[in-house]
């Protein structure tokens, strides 16, 4: 019997925020997922990039503004930067902690393109603020260029689309390298948005939730497991009350009945559930497991974390 297939998606948590967090939460991460990989798993990694993304967006469209010859630069582009600076980190230190431990795995970094459909209705109710606070002129000029802005307490925020991922353009460069027996880390951020124009592929202004295309990355790689690690141990319902219980063995009908109590929060643990649910139910013999990633070796081993089944 082959070693298991195993997505996992790295929370924000698991990279930190500034530059130098970068460096030490990815160090940090590897030990972790070199844990993984001592258990015998095969893994494919997967990522958060929203306060990376955030970050370049808001430098870039700076330095446009100090220096008037250059462009603004689109969404897609920041996309692009921020996966293949994470993937930098991230590959880089699970080779160097592989290493210490006398695995020689090679890890290689995809930087992966998504397509949505221009035609979800995410595009006319965008949810995902980005960027810096804007003043109100700032913020009128974004919607003279066709942009949405949202008012905040400190100003103005531009907002961008999160719709759902289509096709992911480079799952064959994926496979290859991931049969090949590499460590491949891909799709992070949610991938980089794109719309099919005949033979070209066109950056869209939106993000991708990476929650979601974790879950499409493991089920064309037909993966064993999807390992989603966030910031809690285990998901909770009547979460922050008297009555909060967590979930430790839990069924997608019953995940389905929680969703539909309201149970779990829009943007945060509601994808989470919803990329579980649609990942064991596409094919029987699947488990999801949702976890911290301190607790990612346990969770795997059935110790904790909410584990998900059909």
């Amino acid at each position: 019997m082959g070693k298991k297939k195993v997505v996992v998606a790295l929370g924000h948590r698991a990279l930190g925020t500034t530059l130098p967090e970068q460096k030490c939460a990815t160090k940090s991460s590897a030990k972790i997922l070199a844990d993984l990989i001592e258990c015998g798993l095969n893994l494919v990694i997967t990522h958060s990039n929203a306060p990376q993304i955030g970050m370049i967006h808001t430098a870039m469209n700076e330095f446009g503004k100090v220096h008037p010859d250059f462009t603004a630069v689109p969404m897609s582009v920041c996309s692009a930067m921020s996966q293949g600076y994470i993937g930098y980190d991230i590959q880089n230190a699970l080779r160097a902690e592989l290493l210490r431990r006398g695995i020689y795995k090679p890890v290689s970094t995809v930087l992966t393109q998504v397509t949505v459909d221009p035609y979800d209705d995410a595009f006319h109710e965008p949810v995902k603020v980005i960027g810096r606070t804007l003043t109100e002129e700032e913020a009128f000029q974004e919607e003279k260029k066709g942009n949405y802005v949202t008012k905040t307490e400190q100003g103005y925020r531009r907002i961008v689309a999160a719709p759902k991922p289509d096709k992911i353009i480079e799952i064959d460069a994926i496979k290859t390298l991931f049969d090949a027996g590499q460590v491949v880390i891909a799709a992070g951020g949610g991938g980089i948005p794109v719309l099919e124009q005949n033979e070209e592929l066109t950056g869209a202004s939106a993000v991708i939730e990476k929650d979601l295309i974790s879950e499409k990355l493991a089920d064309e790689l037909d993966a064993d497991i999807l390992l989603i690690l966030t910031s809690v141990d285990c998901v909770s319902v009547n979460y922050e009350t008297t009555q909060e219980k967590a979930l430790h063995e839990v069924t997608s009908a019953e995940l389905k009945e929680y969703m539909e109590e309201g149970q779990f929060e829009d943007y945060t643990m509601l994808p989470k559930i919803q990329a579980s649910i649609d990942f064991v139910e596409a094919k029987p013999g699947r488990k999801a497991i949702i976890t911290s990633i301190a607790k990612a070796k346990d969770g795997y081993l059935g110790k904790t974390g909410t584990i998900v089944t059909a």
